[in-house]
Formats: C-alpha cells, structure tokens, sequence
C-alpha cells in the first residue's frame, strides 16, 4: 500500500512559501520530487508564476489524495484563502488566523488518511501570535494538535542532512538556563523518541545513538562540571539497562567528524546550537527538521520566512525539496510497518 502524498502548508503567505511550493513542482521528477499537495489559495499562486515569469499550471483539488493523479500536469492546491491581501515580504497580522487553520487543516487530513504527511512551510511568531497563537513553535502546536483527551505527546526535534542526524535535548533558551534544565529524564526522552523514531521512520533496525558531553571534553571526569557524572552517565546506564545503544557522554569537539559519525546514527546533543552548529556546517541547504513522537509524520525545510527576498525567485528550494522525499520515505516506512504488525 502507497501513502497518500503528503500535504504542504503555506506558512506565512508573505514569505517564501509559495514560490518554493512552485519550484518544488518545476524541479519534479526529474529531481526525485515526490507529488505532493499545497494548502494555499490557487489564485494567488498562479498570480505568483505569472509575476515570476514561471510556467506553472495550477490545479484546484478537494482532496490531497488527487495530487498522486494530477501532480505530473499541474500543481495540486487544496483552496485555502486569506482574508487580507498578500504582498510578498510584508507580513500581515489579518492573516495570522488563516496561518494558523492551515496547519490545522493539514493534521486533519493526515489524521485522516488524506495525506501521508505534513510538511509545514515556515511562519512568523511574531504574527502568528496575533492570532492568540502561544506556543513556541510548530512543534509545540503540532503536539497540541495531535493530543487526545489528558494524552500529550512530547515530541522531540530532528535536525537531519544526508551525513548527520541530531537531537538537540533542550531547544529553544539561553544558553545560562540549560544546565539547570537538563534532567536525566528529559536525556532519556530524548534517547527513546530518537531511537524509535529510526526504527520507524526511517527503517534502522538497530539504531546506535551517541550522546553528547554538556561540557568541554565532557567535564574531564568533573574538573570542568559534574553534570555528565551526576545528570548525563545516569541516564544512559538505564537506557543501557534497557536495551538502547548508547555511547557516551561524549566529547562535542570529537564527536561530528567523518569517522565519528560513522559510528552512529543520530547524535542526541545538550543544548541547540551544539546539535545545530555541526548539521549546518556540513550541509546547510539540505536540511531537514524532522518531528519525532507524532502519531503523524511532520518535515519542514530548516530555514525561515526569508521575508527579504520573498517574491524574487532567489530563494534556494534545496531544503524543502529534501523535506518532501524525507517526507515520502518517512510515511512509506511506517506504512510497511503498520502493514506488517496487521
């Protein structure tokens, strides 16, 4: 069985989404593009591809389903409109709401079975937040959303690129608040969702996952810190304890060159920018956040808005693309997975 093709949120209407939606659907094929089904207003996306010069028919479906039939002619749009006008790279706080229901219309159908997966375009907090929108991220909503009766899930964040993967244990804070905030609950949380979600999602059997050190060298054996001896080595004995590869704490410094990451298959790492600083330098256009502990599948390319050049035709589309067959390999792995437990 084939999963419906995943779905394609507009994100904010004045940045970038659109025109990559568009050059998602010009790269096609022949660049391994799978179909894929936007959540947008076709109107305006065709008023898009006439000012950018782009020869891109537009095809109104009701059902993301229909773009496995319609991809290959035009590009699939599931109407979905806003109520104030669109200029590229001025955002709107009238079209927070609209903002907002997209994400929400793209659960509903892959709850449903109409769409294989979510991929989100990127928003603005900032105007979301108009909307009454209280959360720190996607992530955090898409929880919100995926949530059923007091059961929440808690979701953790993947950063992935053809040579690396990690998990950044704790995201979004200043850099002075993470030692007081790293539990050996949240590492072992972490561990779990990563390892689950490689066996899922992405078919490794036996997943091996290298923890990183909070501190220089992994505190030295507590000269420089004692959060790896009295946090981080606890939690991974009982991941151990538990039947997990896990290797570690180890040292950040050592931990993301060619050999190194040979030896694992994600690395679960302190903080954000120990996690993202290495996915970045090595491969900044193709990567991928990932959303693990979903009972739906969630891409979204690693980058945001790009109000600046929204409306040009300059941006890279390089990272969505890859969130689209991530997308596609995700949904198609836990489909063969699902079929096999029936």
């Amino acid at each position: 069985m084939t999963p419906a093709p995943p779905v394609l949120t507009p994100g904010d209407p004045a940045g970038i989404g659109g025109e990559l939606a568009l050059m998602a659907w010009r790269a096609g094929a022949a660049n391994d593009v799978p179909p894929f089904a936007v959540l947008d207003d076709p109107e305006r996306l065709r008023r898009l591809a006439a000012t950018l010069g782009w020869d891109v028919p537009v095809a109104a479906i009701a059902d993301p389903r229909e773009a496995a039939h319609r991809f290959a002619g035009a590009l699939p749009v599931v109407k979905h409109t806003f109520p104030r006008p669109v200029t590229p790279g001025t955002p709107d706080s009238g079209n927070a709401h609209a903002v907002v229901e997209a994400i929400d219309r793209a659960v509903q159908f892959a709850r449903a079975g109409h769409a294989g997966a979510v991929v989100t375009n990127p928003i603005a907090k900032a105007v979301v937040r108009a909307a009454g929108f209280a959360h720190p991220g996607h992530t955090e909503y898409l929880a919100h959303l995926a949530s059923t009766g007091d059961a929440v899930p808690e979701p953790v964040m993947m950063l992935a690129a053809p040579e690396l993967r990690v998990v950044p244990v704790t995201v979004h804070m200043a850099l002075k608040d993470v030692p007081g905030t790293l539990t050996a609950a949240a590492i072992t949380h972490a561990a779990r969702t990563t390892a689950r979600g490689l066996s899922r999602d992405f078919g490794v059997e036996q997943p091996r996952i290298a923890v990183a050190g909070l501190n220089p060298h992994a505190g030295e054996d507590g000269a420089m810190g004692r959060e790896e001896i009295e946090v981080i080595s606890p939690a991974l004995e009982s991941l151990r304890a538990e039947g997990l590869d896990v290797r570690g704490p180890l040292s950040a410094d050592t931990l993301f060159h060619a050999d190194a990451r040979g030896g694992y298959d994600a690395a679960v790492c302190m903080y954000h920018d120990q996690a993202l600083i290495p996915l970045k330098t090595l491969d900044f256009a193709h990567g991928v956040n990932i959303t693990l502990g979903l009972p739906f599948v969630r891409t979204s390319p690693d980058h945001g808005t790009a109000f600046r050049i929204a409306g040009t035709g300059t941006a890279d589309p390089t990272s969505l693309l890859e969130a689209l067959r991530t997308a596609r390999i995700m949904a198609a792995n836990r489909t063969a997975l699902d079929m096999g437990r029936g």
